[in-house]
């Protein structure tokens, strides 16, 4: 089973709305079985809290569920529990290695990578753009997706 976690700064609007596209992928591609997909942040500001409305609009609208998601803090053990740590953008990257350390195994990327793109995803906490933020995460689950298929050849 391939381990992917989705890490955002509060993990209320990016993370989760990546988790859930990614799960979404994967279950029309019939792959569902062979991924173990979930979200965290790098602070405890919104720990406990459903997803933001805005995300949860965007998901809605695609008839994607993300029931009863609720923010959680990423852990330094998440490191050993998971494949890929898949950040929003380079300060998650940051405060991510902060938390579970080196990164020896090079476990850790921005989402966008596969995508290739240096970008980070945009965030709608700031910009209020969830249709934008949607089409960064549609575009690099897309291409996390491919990568991990081209891995497994």
């Amino acid at each position: 089973m391939i381990r992917i976690l989705f890490i955002c700064h509060g993990n209320i609007c990016r993370s989760p709305m990546a988790e859930f596209v990614f799960k979404d992928m994967v279950q029309k591609s019939g792959t569902s079985d062979k991924f173990y997909v979930a979200s965290a942040a790098t602070s405890y500001e919104e720990i406990g809290n459903p997803v933001h409305y805005g995300t949860a609009k965007i998901l809605d609208s695609f008839g994607i569920s993300y029931a009863d998601k609720r923010a959680v803090h990423l852990e330094k053990s998440d490191y050993a529990k998971y494949d890929y740590l898949v950040c929003m953008d380079s300060a998650n990257v940051r405060n991510t290695l902060r938390i579970v350390g080196e990164d020896k195994e090079k476990k850790v990327y921005k989402l966008l990578e596969f995508a290739s793109s240096h970008e980070d995803v945009a965030d709608p906490w700031y910009t209020g753009d969830f249709d934008r933020t949607y089409k960064d995460v549609l575009a690099g689950c897309r291409g996390l997706l491919r990568y991990i298929e081209n891995e497994q050849k």
